[in-house]
């Protein structure tokens, strides 16, 4: 019986192949810069011996760790956690698209306590290249850490002049197109439920008090700067909901689970919707379908989102240059109005 040859390294790959460890190295990386034939055969003998290369030899060898980060910095809603809707969804696309790409994700949530903590993640050394989920109350730290680690792409907002990288849908627009509903539904009262203090949440309240005053009626605009945590969503709109010495007939909230969050409180509060008061959310999450009564929402297209910050995030490792991307919001017309 002829004794089967021990492939233990690159070298010995290289020996049995006849060929260079540079082409071994290549072929089993899958460059295009071997020939296919060459590519199948060298991958053919590695299958053949049950050779693995040591990841994290090649890794010191090309300084890369196989690695993404993925942050969520949460200095406006430190009561958010990752389990919230939102998150997990966009995790979850985010997770698949790096795995397609060879790539690891490693995710962490961060309260700031300070400016540095961006500077603490993208120095660490255990990334190739930074996500990170919502500009929060951070956006001038992300511009300075920007100017100086460039892989690093942000889901959130654009402004004009910012420094980093972003992906994001067009909020100003979706304020514009949910608002603009409301009024279409015979709402003259709309209550703005979100915090306007940041940036994404304040780009779609700039939508809607502008379609309002398109049709005469900002003065009769209010704002309730209610949660992103159900929890404490729900105390909130109750408590605005008994103070009121005029109940909203249409209420825009700046996130889907806000918008949940409204449900529960109107419907505790004795108010039918959408006989009494019409909802909008934000967001076009999967379990705005699953609401009573179905919600109307502003979808984001977080599919393609995900594989745009992915996208530019690799080409930013690269070394190339990437502008920022800016999506078409989308109501989905559903029996909350």
């Amino acid at each position: 019986m002829t004794k089967q040859v021990q492939i233990r390294t690159l070298k010995d790959l290289a020996r049995l192949a006849d060929v260079s460890t540079g082409t071994v190295s290549r072929a089993l990386a899958n460059s295009e810069l071997i020939s296919k034939k060459t590519r199948t055969l060298i991958q053919g003998l590695a299958r053949e011996h049950g050779f693995q290369p040591n990841i994290t030899a090649r890794n010191l060898r090309t300084q890369r760790t196989g690695a993404i980060g993925v942050t969520i910095p949460l200095g406006h809603e430190k009561g958010q956690h990752v389990s919230d809707p939102f998150f997990i969804t966009i995790l979850g696309l985010l997770a698949d698209a790096l795995t397609e790409r060879g790539y690891d994700l490693m995710l962490s949530r961060v309260i700031p306590a300070d400016s540095g903590w961006l500077d603490k993640i993208v120095d660490s050394g255990r990334i190739d290249g930074l996500i990170v989920i919502g500009q929060s109350d951070q956006s001038k730290t992300l511009d300075n850490v920007s100017a100086r680690y460039r892989p690093m792409v942000v889901w959130g907002g654009y402004e004009k002049g910012q420094q980093h990288c972003s992906v994001g849908t067009d909020n100003f627009k979706g304020g514009h197109l949910a608002a603009e509903h409301l009024i279409e539904r015979g709402c003259k009262r709309i209550a703005f439920f979100g915090d306007p203090s940041v940036r994404e949440l304040s780009q779609r309240y700039d939508g809607c008090r502008a379609a309002m005053a398109k049709a005469g009626i900002e003065k009769n605009l209010t704002v309730v700067p209610a949660h992103l945590v159900a929890e404490t969503a729900v105390p909130d709109i109750s408590a605005f909901l008994s103070a009121a010495h005029e109940k909203p007939q249409g209420i825009f909230a700046a996130s889907d689970v806000i918008a949940m969050s409204a449900l529960r409180a109107l419907s505790d509060y004795g108010l039918a919707v959408p006989a009494d008061v019409k909802v909008v959310g934000f967001d076009g999450l999967a379990l705005s379908e699953h609401t009573v009564p179905r919600l109307t929402t502003v979808r984001q297209d977080l599919t393609a989102g995900a594989a745009h910050l992915v996208d530019l995030l690799l080409r930013r490792i690269a070394g190339e240059e990437t502008d920022n991307i800016v999506m078409a919001p989308e109501l989905i017309v559903r029996m909350s109005t």
